[in-house]
């Protein structure tokens, strides 16, 4: 019996919202895909960042199946075990001014939830991001998003938005002012070609927030969770922020994504809500991922792992790339090329690696890659890009 041809399913019966690949993954292990096939990739992408402990970790399957026999939902309106353990655990791994969180299904609900909370806790209505930050899809996350080709197929979209460039702290001073609810940040912006920001603007951004009686909300969305070598990428900067904003790897692949509250945040009760969010298969699968992050120490492995990989990327001169930019195992390669043809041939070389932005190409490997793994890799860089 041959398989049904899911290609064809999915481009005449899905919404095609993304450019497709030429295969069909089936099953996955570690960093390693494999298609219908049984062809092998090494998986640089990691489900855009989300399988940081790997694919189909054993601890967070068997999470996942032993709460799928115990309890699949129940609402908000009653406790929960695996839900309010995970908050326990949250806020145990957060920077110290997080006391809280709201759980919900996605990175962009999770900025949706922190742009109201900036607003309803403050009083204010505008916002300070930054060009070239990505924050979602949805009205009020896409707003916040400077890139023209998100933002204007939807205009009109929520008033009150102001961008300034990263890491230029006299244009962010000058934005920021009595009206601005919140200043909303990506420490490594990833989509937007993983530009990282510098510690001394970060350190000033902070002060301008406290100076003005602004919120400071961090986007961690693509940084939380170990990618960068800390838990999350705050720890690098002793940064303190009013609200993180987390999802993608929170849960190894089950939906998933968190706002993470410091105590100036104030939200009455039917102020906001979600059916899902929290749910007990999502909460146990977040519990098993944390603490398979903790217990293997993916935060030390992102570091070493990124080191190899970087020392190895520099082992041989590459005339197509202009620099490299990089926080643990976050990666981005600056070409004097286009990024796509790039990316397609190693595609065909069973290397997944992703865009981020025209000339930009980004590495998000699972945390637990091995060398050996990094090696085939770099070797198909390097004949490409020499």
């Amino acid at each position: 019996m041959t398989n049904p041809d899911y290609k064809a399913l999915e481009d005449n019966l899905g919404l095609t919202l993304y450019p497709k690949r030429d295969a069909v993954m089936v099953r996955g292990r570690g960093a390693l895909l494999y298609d219908e096939h049984d062809n092998e990739y090494i998986d640089c992408a990691a489900g855009i960042g989300v399988a940081n402990v790997g694919h189909c970790h054993p601890e967070v399957v068997a999470a996942i199946q032993q709460q799928a026999a115990d309890l699949m939902v129940v609402p908000n309106t009653l406790y929960n075990d695996k839900r309010s353990l995970l908050l326990e655990k949250l806020v145990k791994v957060s920077p110290d001014s997080i006391k809280r969180a709201y759980l919900c299904n996605s990175g962009t609900e999770a900025v949706e939830a922190a742009l109201k909370f900036a607003r309803v806790s403050t009083g204010r209505t505008e916002y300070v991001t930054a060009m070239r930050g990505f924050h979602g899809r949805t009205m009020g996350a896409v707003s916040a998003t400077f890139t023209k080709k998100y933002r204007d197929p939807f205009a009109p979209l929520v008033p009150g938005f102001n961008y300034v460039p990263l890491n230029k702290i006299d244009k962010l001073d000058a934005a920021v002012t009595e009206k601005t609810a919140a200043v909303m940040l990506e420490l490594v912006q990833g989509e937007g070609g993983v530009n990282i920001a510098d510690r001394e603007y970060i350190n000033g951004v902070r002060r301008i927030c406290d100076e003005r009686g602004a919120l400071l909300i961090i986007d961690e969305i693509q940084t939380g969770f170990c990618r960068t070598g800390r838990f999350f990428a705050c720890e690098h900067y002793h940064l303190q922020p009013d609200m993180i904003t987390v999802a993608k790897s929170i849960a190894a692949g089950i939906p998933m994504g968190a706002t993470l509250l410091g105590d100036r945040i104030k939200v009455e009760p039917g102020m906001h809500g979600t059916t899902f969010g929290g749910n007990p298969i999502a909460s146990a699968a977040a519990l098993a991922t944390l603490d398979v992050m903790e217990n293997e120490k993916l935060a030390e492995r992102a570091i070493e792992t990124g080191d190899y990989l970087q020392l190895r990327l520099e082992a041989k001169a590459m005339s197509q790339v202009r620099s490299v930019r990089r926080l643990g195992l976050m990666i981005g390669l600056e070409l004097k090329v286009k990024s796509q043809p790039v990316l397609e041939e190693l595609m065909r070389r069973k290397v997944i690696a992703l865009p981020a932005g025209a000339t930009v190409l980004r590495l998000l490997p699972p945390l637990v890659i091995d060398k050996q793994q990094i090696d085939v890799v770099v070797d198909h860089l390097h004949e490409l890009l020499a």
